[in-house]
């Protein structure tokens, strides 16, 4: 059996070595001329799935180690009989994790406190519900956008996007892209709603580009202002626009989700499905493929503000500004494309908040609530 698989996947030899031979090649230059002969394609989201790249292949199986599933054309693969598989929830945590040290860095820079906030949160799935879920454990008011759930489920829990337009201050857009249908995503964040924003706004995308028209935002920056923007996916990546890179106030190439933990989950997943799939069904653990960190606790003993202590264990972890400034380096050095690139393909070492272990005493036992909703392991000793 071949497989061909995306250079940039961790542990495909510990997941997928005993199932056949591997083919390592970069996500953008997978093309059809690889598959030729290849059983299994494994993929991130970088690698466009169509008809073009299946054609006259023997493929049997494609999975993709990532959330999203946009860049897979399911049609053109249920046409030729071939079986898919994707990772929800793989990376969730990790993008959890960057919007609030995200959040928690524009707080700090300019002044502001995260609690005295209304965050808004469109798109309720993996990702969006688990950021729900920590605001909430932490103290902080959201509001729920997600039609399809709405839907589903009754409206009285959810909100409108024009309605968290006028009443958030913070607006975190979480959804899949969707071009058509009554819920389509596609430039879901248009001129008219971006011009809407409150003034004082931090808008933070960490779903989709696409999903908001850059050109607009561009316009809003660079004109009024007045709001603050959190991009970590952009139209048309990798050949991101040049003048709305340099208005945001966080920029970082579409690794929100790239925590070792996120991405070793999402190899993990995909192997356990090309294994049922093989009928051969496996018996390797996540454990086994997932490291230990190299900092397993931190004790803090004296009293600190709230927002101070979450920065100083989310930094110990995490720090969102590394991502930004790597980014701007890459930029500088080798043009927005390849510069965007690199900063994912050599992506340093991150673990997720959860992996640390925050011992508490003495004054700063009383930070155990907001550390534990954050999303640390804490101790009180």
């Amino acid at each position: 059996m071949k497989l061909v698989i995306d250079a940039n996947i961790p542990a495909a030899d510990a997941c997928f070595g005993s199932l056949g031979a591997l083919t390592r090649v970069p996500g953008r230059e997978i093309t059809a001329a690889y598959l030729q002969d290849a059983n299994a394609l494994i993929v991130r989201s970088i690698t466009q799935v169509n008809d073009a790249l299946l054609a006259d292949s023997p493929l049997r199986f494609i999975g993709t180690c990532t959330i999203g599933t946009d860049h897979i054309d399911q049609a053109a693969l249920a046409q030729r009989n071939i079986a898919f598989a994707s990772a929800p929830g793989c990376n969730a945590e990790a993008v959890v994790d960057y919007v609030l040290m995200s959040l928690l860095t524009l707080a700090e820079r300019d002044g502001w406190t995260l609690n005295e906030r209304t965050v808004g949160i469109v798109g309720a799935g993996n990702v969006g519900s688990r950021l729900h879920a920590r605001l909430t454990a932490m103290g902080v008011n959201t509001l729920i956008c997600d039609p399809p759930r709405a839907a589903d489920e009754g409206e009285q829990a959810f909100y409108t996007i024009d309605e968290l337009i006028e009443r958030c201050d913070v607006l975190c857009l979480h959804t899949p892209l969707t071009r058509e249908g009554p819920h389509a995503t596609y430039q879901l964040l248009n001129a008219l709603r971006i011009d809407e924003l409150t003034p004082g706004c931090v808008l933070l995308n960490a779903g989709r580009g696409d999903c908001i028209d850059g050109l607009a935002l561009r316009g809003r920056l660079a004109g009024r202002g007045d709001i603050s923007a959190v991009l970590d996916v952009w139209e048309g990546e990798p050949e991101i626009d040049a003048g709305l890179h340099d208005l945001v106030s966080l920029a970082t190439p579409h690794i929100a989700g790239h925590s070792l933990d996120g991405k070793l989950r999402g190899t993990w997943m995909i192997q356990q499905a090309l294994s049922r799939h093989l009928g051969r069904p496996s018996a390797l653990s996540f454990a086994e493929i997932c490291p230990p960190p190299v900092l397993t606790s931190l004790h803090l003993q004296h009293g600190l503000p709230a927002e101070d202590a979450l920065r100083l264990c989310m930094r110990a972890v995490y720090d969102v500004r590394r991502d930004h400034d790597a980014l701007q380096r890459q930029i500088q050095r080798h043009g927005l494309r390849k510069g965007f690139d690199d900063c994912r393909a050599n992506y340093p070492l991150r673990r997720e908040f959860a992996t640390l272990n925050v011992q508490l005493s003495g004054e700063a036992v009383v930070l155990e609530g907001i550390l534990r909703g954050a999303g640390f392991r804490v101790q009180t000793m």
